[in-house]
């Protein structure tokens, strides 16, 4: 099933299932007007995981200067454990290469251990902690950096 997943950018058409796919994953979710906002955002870049021509997953990230800030990454919860979020960050780790980034950063959940091994995966080490990050249940942060290029 694994080569069957399309990884491609997200556009407006897409938005539906981005947010079928927000909505399986997070109590507090954005809106379908954050997402198109977000497309028009010049420092944005979202890309998209479609199995059979629906979306199962997709992640988000904003471009500043030479740095990226990964603002959203999320798999469907009927599609885990199908190396869709493995791939996504690699498509990530690939689109900041091809455009200058030097580094990228991400906040993860303290009890997302299965996220940070992805990360880990990927060259992002722990950095520290916001704690009571998280607005919903106070849960800390794990900063997560991962220096592409080193400088």
């Amino acid at each position: 099933m694994e080569n069957n997943i399309i990884i491609e950018p997200m556009t407006l058409s897409d938005i539906d299932g981005v947010f079928e796919v927000e909505k399986s994953c997070f109590e507090d979710y954005w809106s379908k007007d954050s997402f198109k906002k977000e497309l028009s955002n010049d420092v944005a870049r979202y890309i998209v995981a479609k199995l059979g021509g629906k979306i199962v997953g997709y992640v988000g990230i904003w471009l500043i200067v030479d740095e990226g800030h990964i603002t959203n990454v999320a798999v469907h919860k009927d599609y885990r454990g199908q190396k869709i979020g493995d791939k996504l960050i690699k498509s990530l780790v690939e689109l900041c290469r091809k455009n200058s980034i030097l580094a990228m950063t991400l906040e993860v959940r303290s009890s997302n251990t299965i996220a940070q091994n992805l990360y880990k995966k990927y060259g992002f080490k722990m950095v520290g902690v916001r704690k009571e990050y998280y607005s919903d249940n106070k849960e800390d942060a794990i900063i997560m950096w991962n220096q592409i290029k080193e400088v």
